[in-house]
């Protein structure tokens, strides 16, 4: 288990007015993820979600067999909490991303008319059943990756607060040799190298949740093999690199911390990224992680 860092919205803020001062180019996107990012923060002093039980024989199966905690089903959620940062985030959306607006503003009306479903929506995205995202874009004719956008976003702090309960059950000295995340399986969004002696850590592309991983591993295939892993590296932005597996073609991209001495707010450093997975793209490399979050 690994310690969870807490941020403040001021921490948020100065991550990213750090980032915007180093990539200009990325200003306008990285202002409407620091928006969300600190609406979810802020709205999570608001979420009560009771623990999930887990006996200690199933604690024990799961550790033998290197199971993740939960299924991606099983996660609590605070609904009405959620409900109340999908309002916020629509609200976001409409006045600071163009490409987005309409789907924001017409959840907005049917929230007003007191037709939209987002109870459905929540628990659909957790039950990884697409069909009510399908349903739901066709009925308001809305795109589904920006109404899975919006969604996940608004149950995101749920998911973080719900990992963080769950990671207790995780042993500290217990090494975690998967790549897949210990809490809920899914697959990591970044890499990150910190602390003495750079260790590495991967971050849940779902709940958020860190975990330690071995240096030289493709968290996609499991491939520990020197020869057909490798990595991308600029020295203009020494802090990141793009670690390429040769075997399953996928990528993950890594910050080195100890490089920077700025304020790093992990997401934001997958969204001010952008450019290495145009770059990855182009040399034939795919993403590990889907790319709703």
């Amino acid at each position: 288990m690994t310690e969870k860092k807490q941020f403040t919205s001021d921490q948020i803020e100065r991550a990213a007015e750090s980032l915007m001062d180093l990539r200009s180019a990325y200003r306008a996107i990285l202002d409407f993820y620091k928006q969300i990012f600190i609406a979810q923060e802020n709205s999570k002093k608001d979420i009560h979600i009771d623990p999930i039980q887990i006996s200690e024989e199933m604690l024990s199966i799961k550790a033998d067999e290197e199971f993740p905690l939960i299924n991606l089903s099983e996660f609590a959620i605070d609904v009405k909490a959620s409900r109340l940062l999908l309002i916020k985030i629509c609200n976001i959306v409409k006045e600071t991303n163009e490409n987005m607006a309409f789907t924001a503003n017409t959840i907005l009306k049917a929230i007003d008319d007191g037709e939209f479903d987002s109870d459905s929506l929540f628990f659909g995205l957790i039950k990884e059943d697409d069909s009510v995202f399908e349903e739901t874009a066709e009925k308001y004719n809305i795109k589904k990756v920006d109404l899975g956008f919006i969604v996940y976003n608004s149950i995101k702090p749920s998911l973080s607060l719900c990992a963080e309960q769950l990671s207790t059950h995780l042993e500290k000295n217990q090494p975690w040799s998967k790549g897949y995340c210990p809490v809920c399986g899914s697959h990591p969004s970044l890499s990150i190298f910190e602390g003495e002696g750079g260790a590495r850590f991967l971050l849940c592309g779902f709940c958020g949740h860190k975990w330690s991983s071995k240096r030289l591993y493709c968290p996609f295939c499991d491939n520990m093999d020197s020869d057909t892993l490798g990595y991308l590296y600029s020295e203009q932005e020494g802090e990141y690199r793009i670690d390429l597996c040769e075997k399953c073609k996928k990528y993950i991209k890594t910050i080195d911390i100890r490089k920077t001495n700025r304020m790093i707010y992990p997401p934001f450093e997958q969204v001010a990224t952008l450019h290495l997975d145009i770059k990855a793209a182009e040399m034939g490399f795919k993403s590990g992680i889907d790319p709703l979050v």
